[in-house]
């Protein structure tokens, strides 16, 4: 029997952080711009602490609520419908991805030193892998790390190190050995900043920035002769590249939930404004055209839930989610891109303007075919995997969803 039922346990917790977005995380979005940023943050973070909502993806001996990977996903999707939602409850990005990989790669002193700070939240971490010349491929960073003694020497540049300007750490890759195998270049290292060896030069300005507020920013760094003590190396020397991917796995699992969150928040308004809305005397509701719209909207929006829900059972069986990911990443882009447009169109030129979230989202979530890897590199690894099963076993199945049935 195939059972969809999510647990009565995991509905329980998303209704208890649906219920505290709702009381406390949306109506404090009318804040944003009339104080400071964190300062909203902190009275939020006060009171999921409170009321036990804190690093949802964290082990309870850690700290955290010990939600497994399907618990997670419910939660993430409610999370997802308000920016402030993840800063509330410490589990915003790149942070949480950083964290899982202290949690699953660091050393028990490195976890006491760096996980315990940030999980508290009276730390946070960012990510430097991007860089301007290698873009998409990871495997292109110049950024080198040489062994001095019991130190190394760090020297090269990062591109779109998001929230460096705000963070007390940042885990940084670099190649340790360009004669090895390609994939075992590069090694993880943690460092504390301020450090004058990891150098901001500047928040790169985005097009959402443009239209919105973005704590955090994403920062170019240069890093200058950056001496690193080898005890903050995470995991192994030259594991990084693997680390990284296994990283990046959660953060676009996150960013689907996320987008599945603000499409159907978009859909909503939709919906709303369309039951209002007259023109030429009916409602736009009564428009075939709108519904057919709307219609395409929920359809997709289907699609994307469960592809999450699936992905997040494979990851709660410990079984391979690399395709599946992809797949999904790629087509929950497209979608949040065509339900954000379509409830901007229904909404008209008041859908344009910056009196609803609207005209932010869409600037927003052009964002999502670039973030964790662009459309482009994500479909080529999935036709390569469609390829590649078909020259194993005679069929594309298992590189589309074969194993379902």
């Amino acid at each position: 029997m195939i059972d969809f039922t999510i647990p009565e346990g995991i509905q329980q917790v998303r209704a208890r952080v649906a219920a505290f977005i709702d009381a406390h995380v949306l109506p404090a979005e009318a804040e944003i711009g009339t104080r400071p940023y964190f300062a909203i943050v902190a009275d939020l973070q006060a009171r999921a602490r409170a009321a036990g909502l804190w690093c949802p993806f964290i082990p309870a001996e850690w700290g955290g609520m010990g939600l497994g990977h399907l618990a997670n996903a419910v939660v993430q999707i409610e999370v997802g419908r308000s920016p402030l939602a993840a800063w509330a409850m410490n589990c915003m990005g790149p942070q949480d991805a950083t964290m899982l990989t202290l949690l699953d790669h660091g050393t028990a002193e490195q976890k006491e030193r760096f996980l315990v700070p940030l999980v508290s939240g009276e730390r946070r971490i960012c990510f430097s892998m991007t860089e301007r010349a290698a873009g998409s491929d990871a495997t292109g960073m110049r950024t080198t790390a040489v062994r001095d003694g019991e130190d190394w020497i760090l020297n090269g540049e990062k591109w779109f190190s998001s929230s460096a300007s705000i963070s007390d750490y940042a885990l940084v890759m670099a190649r340790t050995d360009a004669d090895a195998p390609r994939h075992r270049q590069f090694t993880t290292f943690l460092v504390e900043l301020p450090d004058p060896g990891y150098q901001i030069i500047r928040d790169i300005p985005t097009l959402h920035e443009a239209v919105g507020t973005s704590p955090g920013g994403h920062a170019e760094v240069r890093i200058r002769d950056l001496r690193v003590p080898h005890g903050c190396v995470i995991g192994e020397v030259g594991g990084g590249f693997a680390m990284g991917q296994h990283r990046l796995g959660y953060g676009r699992l996150r960013h689907g939930m996320w987008s599945i969150a603000k499409a159907q928040r978009a859909l909503d308004m939709a919906a709303a404004h369309a039951l209002e809305r007259e023109t030429f005397g009916h409602i736009l509701a009564d428009r075939q055209g709108v519904q057919w719209m709307l219609a395409d909207c929920a359809r997709d929006l289907y699609i994307a839930r469960l592809m999450v829900l699936h992905i997040a059972y494979k990851m709660e069986h410990g079984l391979d989610i690399s395709q599946e990911n992809s797949i999904a990443k790629n087509f929950i882009a497209d979608m949040l891109s065509s339900v954000v447009d379509t409830a901007l169109q229904i909404h008209g030129a008041l859908g344009y303007t910056l009196d609803t979230p609207l005209a932010a989202w869409y600037a927003e979530v052009r964002m999502q075919h670039l973030v964790d890897g662009p459309d482009e590199v994500h479909r080529w690894r999935i036709g390569r995997n469609v390829l590649a099963a078909q020259r194993t076993s005679g069929t594309t199945a298992a590189a589309a969803g074969g194993d379902l049935f």
